[in-house]
C-alpha cells in the first residue's frame, strides 16, 4: 500500500526558490556564474533562480543539458528515453556553472550532467542546486545549494511538480511503492 504526503506546496516552492538565488548570489559574489538546467525540471528550475536574480544578475547564460544517452541504467529501462537536445550557448572554459536539478537522490542524473558538461568544455567551477535531497547517495555527490532536504526510503518516491510543465506547482513524497513504481 502506498502514500502520498505534501512536501511543498506552490507558496513552498516558491519560497525554496527564493533561498536557492539567495544561497546562490552570496556565493557567487560578484562573480556572475551560468546557469545550467537537466531536462526536464531541472531546467524550469534554473529559469525559475534566474528570475528571481534578474535584478542583481541581469545576464545569467543559461544551458539546458540533456543526460538520456549519458546514463548508465540505459539497458534496465522499460521504454526508450525521450531526447531533447542539450544546448550549452556560452563558452565553459572560466565559467562557473551551477548545474540545477529538481531532486537529487543516488547521483546518477547529476555524474550523466557532468558527462554531459565535459563534453561541451572545462569550466572553471560547478556547483550544484537542486529543490529537494532525498538522501541515498551512491555516488560521492553532494548538492551545494539545497531547498529542502528530507530523508526518504528505498521504496519511496520524491516527485516535483512546476507549472510550466505539468500544469502545477508541488512537491510530493509518495511513500511505500512497490518494484514497478504503483
Amino acid at each position: 500500500m502506498s502514500s502520498e504526503r505534501i512536501l511543498l506546496d506552490g507558496e513552498g516552492i516558491a519560497e525554496k526558490v527564493e533561498a536557492l538565488a539567495a544561497a546562490i548570489r552570496l556565493a557567487c559574489g560578484d562573480e556572475v556564474p551560468a546557469f545550467g538546467g537537466v531536462y526536464t525540471r531541472g531546467v524550469t528550475l534554473a529559469k525559475r533562480v534566474k528570475a528571481a536574480l534578474k535584478d542583481e544578475w541581469s545576464e545569467i547564460a543559461l544551458g539546458t543539458l540533456d543526460v538520456s544517452l549519458y546514463r548508465d541504467d540505459l539497458d534496465d529501462l522499460q521504454s526508450a528515453p525521450k531526447l531533447e537536445s542539450s544546448d550549452i550557448p556560452f563558452t565553459l572554459e572560466g565559467t562557473r556553472v551551477v548545474l540545477f536539478d529538481e531532486v537529487i537522490y543516488t547521483g546518477r542524473t547529476t555524474r550523466a550532467a557532468l558527462d554531459v558538461l565535459m563534453d561541451y568544455g572545462r569550466p572553471a567551477r560547478v556547483d550544484l542546486a537542486v529543490l529537494v535531497d532525498r538522501g541515498g547517495r551512491e555516488l560521492p555527490l553532494q548538492p551545494d545549494f539545497v531547498g529542502l532536504k528530507v530523508e526518504t526510503g528505498e521504496r519511496d518516491y520524491v516527485a516535483v511538480r512546476f507549472a510550466e510543465d505539468d500544469g502545477r506547482d508541488g512537491g510530493f513524497l509518495k511513500s511505500g511503492l512497490r518494484e514497478d513504481g504503483n
